[in-house]
């Protein structure tokens, strides 16, 4: 694909370029990770000053985004992009494996510091989600500290700076200037722009802002930090589709590859019917998303892959609503289930109260099957973002459930999230709903070549 950069993301490519310490702080969908490839690829190949950039990501985004990301441009295909992932063994091969950029997910930070010590080997460092690294106790931001000063160029991502308040900034801001802006410690960060708020005797256990300080933090670090709202840049086109690939783990990429030889081997290509193909795409869809029912009706759990992809997405949406589109029953109830855990307001929708509720940004989560919600509903007042957990291969479904906040009263442009499995079914779906052509052959076709691959 043609990379044609809007004037915004070119801005931006300049400013990394022109710049050794940048924060990018990007609205989801602006194309941050196209951004900074573009980049990089400039500093490594025509300016040759950059040797070996690292890529520190949140684990899900590492394992398939950036890698995906280099293959999907026609002007990065070239560039090997080398996650950093697994066990210790694995690690350390993809380290000594030759590479344009390495990527590593933020847990490991640590051991990449430890392990490397006082050889420390990446003159440039991305912080994909560099709110991660806002707790300056924290042992990322501490690994980080210590080799700051042998990273020549630094980069920082992320659409919440200061989620939590201004007082995020701080420990982010020292990863790019060393303490010059924002004060060396966050001591004197608090002393200089806050007051305290709830105490004791001993103890302070909050701050407040002074008067002015957003105005004056933002005047102090302005000359090193872009902020972009989508709504701002983003006039055409008002739907943003964000792909957002899914790698299985060893044992679950195992589990498809054996469902998916022992279904599609029992069936002939040449005689593949619209029933037998809902079927066999049926179970490979319910795979891709964790769980599959047995002979029983009863879901089996094969893996979480997708659910922790999910909810790093929500955790990167911080705060902002998402109505999310489910395509299975087992789906709705791990997916209830995983957001338990976290202190968020979550509903499937059931009735009218639901869509009062959430036009009254009462909801944060509202689960959704595309059936179910596709027609009628008005949910454009009370989020923008649409995630597709599992997806459907009705294109008619795929467009009215869209709909329900792309219309009339939306007031910023929606982004269409979908969560897609490298090599799996939902590499085909997705296929046949963007090509928006006759569905059922798209079904079956797909089948056909998957079939004749798999005997040939």
């Amino acid at each position: 694909m043609q990379f044609n950069p809007y004037p915004y993301q070119q801005f931006c490519i300049d400013n990394i370029i022109y710049n050794h310490a940048i924060g990018l702080f990007l609205d989801m969908g602006l194309g941050k990770t196209v951004i900074t490839l573009t980049a990089i690829h400039d500093l490594r190949y025509n300016r040759w000053e950059v040797v070996k950039p690292l890529i520190i990501a949140p684990k899900k985004v590492a394992e398939a985004t950036w890698t995906t990301e280099a293959k999907k441009w026609d002007h990065l295909k070239m560039m090997r992009v080398v996650p950093v992932l697994g066990s210790e063994q694995h690690r350390l091969r993809a380290l000594a494996t030759p590479a344009d950029a390495y990527v590593i997910n933020r847990e490991n930070v640590k051991w990449l510091v430890d392990h490397f010590k006082n050889a420390w080997p990446f003159d440039m460092v991305v912080l994909d989600e560099s709110s991660s690294f806002k707790n300056p106790t924290s042992q990322r931001f501490k690994a980080m500290k210590l080799v700051r000063s042998r990273i020549k160029r630094i980069v920082e991502l992320t659409g919440t700076p200061s989620s939590n308040g201004l007082e995020d900034l701080w420990a982010q801001i020292y990863l790019l200037d060393g303490g010059a802006r924002l004060g060396k410690t966050l001591g004197a960060y608090r002393q200089m722009y806050f007051i305290p708020g709830k105490r004791n005797r001993t103890t302070i256990f909050s701050y407040e802002p002074k008067a002015g300080s957003f105005d004056m933090i933002k005047q102090a670090i302005s000359d090193i930090c872009i902020s972009m709202k989508a709504s701002d840049y983003l006039t055409l086109p008002d739907v943003i589709t964000n792909d957002i690939p899914v790698a299985l783990d060893t044992k679950a990429q195992k589990a498809y590859t054996d469902l998916e030889t022992e279904l599609l081997l029992q069936v002939d290509e040449n005689t593949i019917t619209a029933g037998s193909a809902g079927v066999l795409t049926g179970k490979l869809l319910q795979l891709c998303n964790g769980a599959i029912y047995d002979e029983d009706k009863n879901a089996v759990k094969v893996h979480d892959c997708k659910i922790e992809r999910f909810l790093e997405l929500i955790e990167q949406l911080n705060g902002q609503h998402a109505l999310v589109f489910y395509n299975f029953q087992h789906d709705r109830d791990r997916l209830v289930e995983a957001l338990a855990k976290y202190n968020l307001r979550v509903r499937v929708y059931s009735h009218a109260k639901d869509e009062e509720d959430w036009n009254a940004g009462n909801i944060d989560v509202l689960l959704a099957h595309p059936a179910s919600c596709g027609y009628g509903l008005n949910l454009q007042h009370g989020g923008h973002h649409a995630i597709w957990f599992g997806l459907t291969w009705s294109l008619e479904q795929y467009e009215q459930a869209n709909k329900r906040l792309h219309r009339q009263g939306q007031g910023h442009p929606v982004v269409i999230h979908h969560l897609i499995v490298n090599g799996g079914m939902d590499e085909e779906v997705i296929k046949a709903l963007q090509s928006k052509g006759d569905m059922q052959n798209a079904l079956m076709e797909a089948l056909r070549v998957r079939i004749s691959k798999l005997r040939s």
